[in-house]
């Protein structure tokens, strides 16, 4: 069975006319009568009426057209698969943190898109608690997230840092002071979720350096952090590289505080063997660099400079 008959054969049923299917095919209407009269003498049957003006199917013509456009599309996705071979298709699972959601990650889709654009990829935004539990359950390929994972038969890249500052609304009237730990007690604490790295880190900080025990307003969202400080609500410590609109629109202030605290690192976690995985791992790890290095190191660290032993444990930003 002829492959090009079949193409034939369905355009024809598209449109009707052998002008333009010839047109179409970029060869001539007799070429298209040779070819439907192969087809019909192969298949024993009539394929179309063309008594009107305008061909149409005939009721076999009918049956044979959806097994046709089936085979034509199969035959299509062959010559692709076969013609470019490090082109994967198929969907890839990957689970990113929001805080790379609002820095790099707009940049990698589009990468990942360009290197491979038969692969569908399907994205979740969760902690990064969450993502390795999926990643681990084997229900995510790719987690772009916050802590080296050091379980058995998991791979880990280093993507970047991202240097952490405590950040407010001008309605607290807050910049140009500087602050110290106690200062900031004085203030609702705004955190990523409970258990994570910075939450922890915060923890430890006020309980050595405030005078009182403070409550930290834990989120699991970076989004809702974000809107509550900006809207007043306290203070927080967050990634600068997360809220460059809102610095940029002056709806939050960097504040100057007599304290250090760790960067936020960033990491891509897979499967050992999953070349696919390990690949755009890669890409994220150029994209997260060339972001880092656009940025400069106050915003960013690219990995050559950063990615020493985390000052945390997990985390969850």
């Amino acid at each position: 069975m002829n492959l090009r008959f079949l193409e034939t054969f369905v355009w024809l049923a598209k449109l009707r006319n052998f002008r333009l299917t010839a047109e179409r095919l970029h060869t001539t209407q007799a070429g298209v009568s040779s070819r439907i009269a192969s087809l019909e003498q192969s298949f024993g049957v009539r394929l179309f009426d063309r008594s009107a003006r305008e061909v149409t199917l005939t009721a076999a013509g009918q049956k044979a057209l959806a097994y046709a456009e089936r085979i034509v599309m199969l035959g299509q996705e062959m010559k692709r698969e076969l013609s470019d071979p490090d082109m994967p298709p198929g969907v890839l699972k990957i689970g990113v943190v929001e805080s790379i959601v609002h820095s790099w990650f707009p940049d990698l889709a589009a990468r990942i898109h360009r290197e491979y654009p038969q692969l569908e990829i399907e994205v979740t935004s969760e902690t990064t608690i969450n993502l390795c539990k999926q990643l681990e359950a084997g229900a995510l390929d790719l987690v772009l997230q916050t802590d080296m994972q050091h379980g058995a038969g998991v791979e880990n890249l280093p993507l970047a840092e991202f240097p952490m500052r405590w950040v407010a609304s001008p309605k607290l009237n807050l910049e140009g002071e500087t602050l110290d730990v106690a200062d900031l007690a004085a203030y609702p604490l705004v955190s990523f979720s409970r258990n994570s790295g910075p939450h922890k880190t915060l923890e430890r900080m006020f309980s050595v350096a405030a005078e009182r025990p403070v409550r930290v307003n834990c989120m699991t969202s970076v989004a809702a952090i974000i809107r509550l400080v900006a809207d007043g609500f306290g203070v927080a410590m967050l990634p600068p590289a997360i809220i460059q609109r809102e610095l940029g629109e002056h709806s939050l202030h960097l504040l100057r505080v007599n304290a250090n605290f760790p960067n936020l690192p960033l990491v891509g976690s897979f499967r050992t063997g999953a070349l696919l995985a390990e690949n755009v791992a890669r890409l994220a790890q150029r994209t997260a660099s060339e972001f880092a290095l656009n940025m400069g190191p106050d915003i960013a660290i690219p990995p050559a400079a950063a990615m020493t032993a985390p000052a945390w444990g997990a985390t969850d930003a």
